[in-house]
Parts: C-alpha cells; sequence; structure tokens
C-alpha cells in the first residue's frame, strides 16, 4: 500500500512538472488581515472585537419563521430573482423609508449576501479597459471583483480631518476620465464609520450628470445611523437611483452574517443584466431563509429600532474608551469605532494590532490593511456588534492603556 501510494505521488509530481502553471487572475491576493487576526485571537485567548460580526442571537422569532418554511416543505430551487414575497417586501421597505419607487418583479434581486451582489454588480457592467473610482480605505472585496472583470481600479482617499473622515470630492472629480464606468460608494462606512449626508451625494450627482458613468452603492449598514441623523440612501435620490446599483444585506441588519442573503436595488435596464451574471454565478438564494425573511418582514420594529439599540453599545464603548489614551474617531454609523494610537505607541499598524491581540488581549484591525497599498495613518478599528459582557471585558483590558 505505501509502494502504490509513493507511486502515485511520484506521478503527481511528474505530472505537475509537465502541466503549465495556473497563472493567477489575483496574484496579490493573500491570507487577509481578518484570518490572520482572529486565528492570533484565538491563540492568545483574546477579546476578538476585530472581525465585524455579533457574538449575539438573532431574533428566535426569525429563526421560526425559516424553521417554518423548512416543515412545510418550502426546500426547493426557488424563482432565480427571489421569491416574490421578498422581493415585494423589500420594494415596500425601500418605499416606507426612503421614498424610492422599484418594481419588485424587474428591479429588485435577492443575493448570496452583499459579496456576491457585489461581483456580480460589477461583473455586469464593468469590461477591460474600464476604470472603476475605488474611494478609499475601502471593503477588500472590492477591488479583486474589478480586477476579475478586467477592470483598472482609480484609487481616492479619504481625508482625515476634525470631523473624522470624509471624501474628498474635487479629487473624485479629478479622477474622473473618458473610461471612467463606475463609482464605488460605502455609507455607512466600513472601516471608517463615517456616513455620507445630503451634501455629499448633491457633489457626486454633479460628478456624474450628464455622463454614463454608473453608481454602486454598498449600504449594507443602512439601519446603523445614529444620533437622530438619516442614513442618506441613493434610493432617496432619483438621479442617482436612475443609474445605480443599491447594494444592503439581511445578515447586517437581523444578525445573521453566516446566512448570507442580501439584495441588489436597481433599474430594470441594471436589473436585466445583473441578472444575465447573478443565474450562472449562484442562480438563486437559500428558498427556506427567504421565506422566513419575508414573513419577519411583515414586522418592520427591528430594523426600526437597530439604530437605537446598537447606539447604546456604541455610547457604552465610547465612554469608557475615553478614559484611555486612545483618540476616538466619530462613528455616525456602523458598528465600527476608530481609535488613534498614536500617544501610546509609534508602531505601524499591523504591528500595533498583533501587540495589542496578544500583550493587551483585545483583537482589532489595522485600517491600513483597507488600502491597495497600505496607508499608515495610526489607526485601528474596533467591532462593538458583541454582547454588554464581551464589551466589557475588553474594556477592562485596554483600560490600562
Amino acid at each position: 500500500m505505501n509502494m502504490l501510494t509513493d507511486q502515485a505521488a511520484s506521478s503527481f509530481a511528474m505530472a505537475d512538472a509537465n502541466f503549465t502553471q495556473i497563472v493567477s487572475k489575483l496574484p496579490q491576493v493573500g491570507t487577509t488581515i481578518f484570518t490572520v487576526m482572529s486565528a492570533l485571537a484565538t491563540e492568545k485567548n483574546a477579546v476578538n472585537l476585530g472581525q465585524g460580526f455579533p457574538d449575539f442571537d438573532c431574533d428566535p422569532a426569525l429563526i421560526e419563521a425559516v424553521a417554518t418554511a423548512m416543515k412545510n416543505g418550502l426546500n426547493q430551487y426557488p424563482p432565480m430573482a427571489g421569491i416574490p414575497a421578498l422581493r415585494e417586501a423589500i420594494t415596500q421597505k425601500i418605499g416606507r423609508i426612503y421614498g424610492g419607487a422599484y418594481d419588485p418583479a424587474t428591479e429588485i434581486t435577492v443575493t448570496a449576501g452583499a459579496t456576491q451582489a457585489i461581483l456580480t454588480a460589477i461583473l455586469c457592467c464593468v469590461h477591460p479597459g474600464d476604470e472603476v473610482i475605488v474611494i478609499e480605505p475601502a471593503y477588500d472585496s472590492y477591488v479583486p471583483a474589478i480586477e476579475l472583470a478586467g477592470g483598472t481600479p482609480v484609487f481616492v482617499q479619504m481625508e482625515i480631518g476634525p470631523q473624522g473622515y470624509a471624501v474628498p470630492w474635487p479629487k473624485v472629480a479629478a479622477a474622473v476620465t473618458g473610461k471612467t464606468r463606475l463609482i464605488m460608494i460605502n455609507s455607512p462606512h466600513n472601516p471608517t464609520g463615517s456616513v455620507l449626508r445630503a451634501a455629499d451625494l448633491d457633489a457626486l450627482t454633479a460628478i456624474v450628470r450628464g455622463t454614463g458613468i454608473l453608481i454602486l452603492s454598498d449600504e449594507v449598514y443602512e439601519h446603523m445611523v445614529y444620533d437622530a441623523a438619516r442614513h442618506e440612501s441613493v434610493c432617496r435620490h432619483a438621479e442617482l437611483a436612475a443609474r445605480a446599483f443599491v447594494v444592503s444585506s439581511f445578515g447586517k441588519t437581523y444578525h445573521v452574517t453566516g446566512w448570507k442573503v442580501g439584495y441588489v436595488a436597481a433599474p430594470a435596464r441594471l436589473t436585466a443584466e445583473f441578472r444575465k451574471v447573478h443565474q450562472f454565478n449562484v442562480f438563486t438564494v437559500n428558498t427556506p431563509v427567504q421565506h422566513g425573511l419575508a414573513a419577519y418582514m411583515a414586522n418592520p420594529a427591528p430594523y426600526l429600532e437597530l439604530p437605537a439599540f446598537y447606539q447604546r453599545k456604541r455610547d457604552l464603548f465610547r465612554d469608557r474608551l475615553r478614559q484611555t489614551r486612545f483618540k476616538l474617531l466619530p462613528s455616525d454609523g456602523t458598528y465600527f469605532q476608530c481609535v488613534d494610537y498614536s500617544a501610546i505607541s509609534t508602531m505601524p499598524e499591523a504591528d500595533f494590532a498583533k501587540w495589542l491581540t496578544a500583550e493587551i488581549g483585545v483583537a482589532a484591525i489595522p485600517v491600513s490593511a483597507f488600502y491597495h497599498q497600505p496607508q499608515e495613518s495610526g489607526i485601528v478599528r474596533f467591532c462593538f456588534a458583541k454582547k454588554d459582557q464581551t464589551l466589557h471585558a475588553a474594556l477592562d483590558r485596554l483600560a490600562p492603556l
């Protein structure tokens, strides 16, 4: 048996030497910082405030709604674009909150999470040679998706001022060329916790008016905007909505990130192209979960109450963190808090995050990891979507700093 195994291994080695090596489509992609930091947090028994997911359960009523769908035999393929009841519920929510008018049959598509939605939107409209403007720091799936489509990312960096991170719209305008096909925006913003205001969307509108440029608006944290501010969804702004893919996530809204269900709202002509890619990408999405979500959405309270739910956690976290030498940046949205650690250390961000995890016992993510080339600002990101006891345990460890 060993001799046969050795012979097989030898045959594979010879065959491998004779085959042309695969040329990577993503040669710069390696192990993500999230994987590295989570592994280190586990090794050091640290409180993990790095990755952005809750450590508490969702509403049992949502679990029951999905279980009921399963028990009722709703376990086979649903329609490619999503079950009609869920698309109708999404349409009603967008209309109720933002005043946006979408046709559930032709303008709403249920997706396998926001990451798939983003990839599919990019693949359906970006061609080789097209340019896509990416505002950094940026979620780490954006650039690989652009590169897989054959597009060229064009980077504009956010600026840090007294009010935190802000988009320099004149620089965005200057980055536009005749090759610009798409501008990607994200609000509330991961990783900075900043939000776009009405004036920001007015500036974006002025940039794209009279052009064929499309917008991809990543709004997965749409229900996490604080201090009585409203979320300026692209769906509110008809001129932008007419050229936009708007992406959201049930995982973020209902504390079920592992279910990987989201959706895209877009005009019919864009949705038609989106669905051409979607049907050969994932085809469709988990049937009983769709039915469960549709039933659960009949009650708007869970997402309407979400800002207050997370603002209380944000304020708890910020109030105790102010007693350390960390400088708190604004957290106007999302469930992330960025801090400037320059009064504590001069280490590069990745090194500081590893030190914080190994020596202090709290995991964070370096914001430099959200740039195509690491940009050092002396800032790390914490996630406060955790049980109060988890936050207090982390804050107890951070208190001496």
